[in-house]
């Protein structure tokens, strides 16, 4: 080795110990006499001593380090006259007899720093320079010590992680496929895994009774902060188990997790009907870090003569509490957000509980003071609280009032990120319409079994099966869905004909797994955690991308590697492939 100790290793301890360290320039300071360096690795930074009277010569070498410079040092440990507290070496230097330079850099074009001075493209373009940052790379080191720890926990309750193929079949359910054309089979195509679902499933036939993997999955979709055309999934399934085992075996891990992790003691957690948190938060993944449940109010104000509820499915509301002190100015604002297109609400109705007792709202024209009262009472409000009300359409109103419960979250600081609440969502529908395709498409996976006692429905009433389906959310984000499978072909067949399969069309897709399930499969069910979202809500992140080594921006590029790039006409040559731009 060509160090015997790390950057952030020493302490008063080695006084007097002779030691030698490597890494990088992270701040020079030249005082005449003396000068000073910080000597950075990964695991810290130690101040480093040079004087002029002891050595010139090294002296004036030191001077001559830029930063990032890669350099080896030996010298004796000695204590610092002036201490800093904020670090574990900051009660040491070292007084240096040796220095070697190990490369030189290049001046880097953004501050290697907590606080950096770099962009975000900049930061992309030369990743491998952020990575010396703290910041991103404790990130890294979170993710490790989470795989870890997941590794651990299913690894004693005897799960077996298994590689599966990441060249796989293009399926038409579900993203888009990145595909991968084959030179051995021309006009063929590989697709890369969106997930390996049925490999796992085909596992559990094998015998495999618990399995995980810590894998790779690709969907060329659009992205967004917590999508990356590459992610990694913690990939689990079980055989021989029913709904209840899956809840409480990855309950348990995520508990693990945190309390491993995060040194956090999560609760037990919650369980809600679908139907009910789409009620009550219009989404199903609501954030449970606050209450401001919805109020749903058409039995009070239909048939008072105010066009906008009397002609409208759904009026509904929220107490935003505390609000009521809100200005004008502030209401405005909340009105241009619900109005934006990307939540596209036409207006919002208010009422104040006044500290006086009275409330006034925005249509005092159409309500009178009792009217009022009850709105207070189904609201449960109280002096300084604020109603906030949206009418429309149903599903569509849910979703606006949903953007604006979180926005007034945000407003009242409600969304602590050092705060976790998880909640269990259960029993999904197991289809839902697609106007522009004009037939059901699953809501899960085609592999999704339906309640039992909801398979009749397949026929007569498909939008209303339920299916065996359960996600976890934590702080408002799905970070792991999963369902019972099917394991019997005869219902496999039925489900991809509800799905608008010809039974020729699901033979050719799915024929290998549907031949498989003849041949003894067990009742089986599973789970996929989103392995960078998690990891982004234990480091308090908004986004994936920095709990990622080397992402994508949001056109799915490596602005480091400048990929994805074209390849020469040779090559596509051998490909049989021809390009139509």
């Amino acid at each position: 080795m060509l160090r015997t100790v790390t950057c952030g290793a020493l302490s008063l301890k080695n006084l007097g110990d002779s030691v030698t360290l490597c890494g990088w320039v992270q701040k020079s300071r030249d005082l005449g006499g003396m000068t000073f360096i910080d000597i950075r690795d990964r695991y810290g930074i130690t101040q480093l001593v040079f004087n002029m009277d002891d050595n010139r010569e090294l002296c004036e070498a030191a001077r001559m380090l830029g930063r990032e410079f890669v350099i080896k040092t030996t010298g004796t440990v000695v204590e610092r006259s002036n201490k800093n507290p904020k670090m574990f070496t900051g009660d040491i230097e070292i007084k240096v007899s040796a220095l070697e330079i190990l490369n030189a850099a290049k001046l880097p074009p953004f501050m290697i720093d907590d606080e950096t001075d770099g962009g975000d493209e900049l930061r992309m373009k030369y990743r491998y320079l952020d990575l010396r940052r703290n910041p991103v790379r404790n990130n890294l080191v979170l993710r490790h010590k989470m795989a870890q720890s997941v590794r651990r926990y299913l690894d004693g309750l005897d799960f077996i992680e298994v590689e599966t193929p990441v060249l796989i079949k293009s399926t038409p359910e579900g993203a888009r496929d990145f595909v991968v054309p084959s030179r051995m089979n021309a006009g063929e195509f590989y697709a890369l895994p969106q997930s390996p679902q049925t490999f796992k499933q085909l596992l559990m036939v094998s015998g495999f009774d618990r399995y995980f993997q810590i894998v790779k999955c690709f969907r060329d979709e659009d992205l967004r902060a917590d999508r990356q055309p590459e992610f990694t999934q913690i990939d689990c399934e079980m055989s021989f188990i029913e709904q209840e085992d899956i809840l409480n075996t990855f309950e348990g891990l995520i508990r693990t997790l945190f309390k491993e992790v995060r040194n956090y003691d999560l609760p037990e957690v919650p369980r809600m009907q679908y139907a009910d948190a789409m009620r009550l938060y219009g989404s199903d993944k609501p954030d449970t870090r606050f209450a401001m449940q919805f109020v749903e109010l058409n039995d009070l104000v239909k048939g008072k003569g105010f066009p906008v509820f009397d002609n409208a499915e759904l009026v509904v509301g929220i107490n935003a509490k505390g609000a009521a002190s809100y200005t004008r100015k502030q209401l405005d604002e909340l009105t241009d957000f619900i109005k934006r297109p990307q939540v596209g609400a036409t207006g919002l109705i208010y009422a104040r509980h006044n500290e006086d007792g009275t409330i006034k709202s925005s249509v005092d024209k159409f309500f009178n003071e009792d009217d009022l009262k009850q709105w207070s009472n189904a609201f449960e409000t109280e002096k300084g609280d604020l109603i906030l009300v949206l009418a429309g359409s149903t599903d569509k109103v849910r979703k606006q009032l949903n953007e604006l419960r979180l926005e007034m979250g945000n407003r009242l600081g409600l969304r602590d990120k050092n705060t976790f609440s998880a909640l269990w969502v259960l029993d999904f529908p197991l289809l839902e319409w697609d106007e522009e395709t004009e037939r059901y498409h699953a809501m899960h996976h085609p592999f999704t079994s339906p309640k039992p006692e909801d398979i009749a429905l397949l026929d007569t009433d498909p939008k209303n099966v339920r299916a065996n389906a359960y996600d976890m959310v934590i702080n408002g984000t799905e970070i792991g869905g999963g369902s019972i499978r099917i394991h019997d072909r005869a219902l496999q067949a039925l489900m991809f004909k509800h799905l608008g399969f010809s039974a020729e069309e699901a033979q050719k897709q799915f024929g290998f797994l549907m031949d498989a399930f003849e041949f003894g499969a067990p009742p089986h069910g599973g789970i996929a955690f989103g392995f960078d979202r998690l990891t982004s809500i234990f480091a308090g992140l908004d986004s994936i991308r920095d709990v990622i080594a080397f992402p994508k921006n949001n056109s799915g590029r490596d602005v480091m590697i400048d990929s994805p790039s074209t390849i020469d006409e040779k090559q596509l040559k051998e490909l049989k492939i021809k390009t139509d731009l």
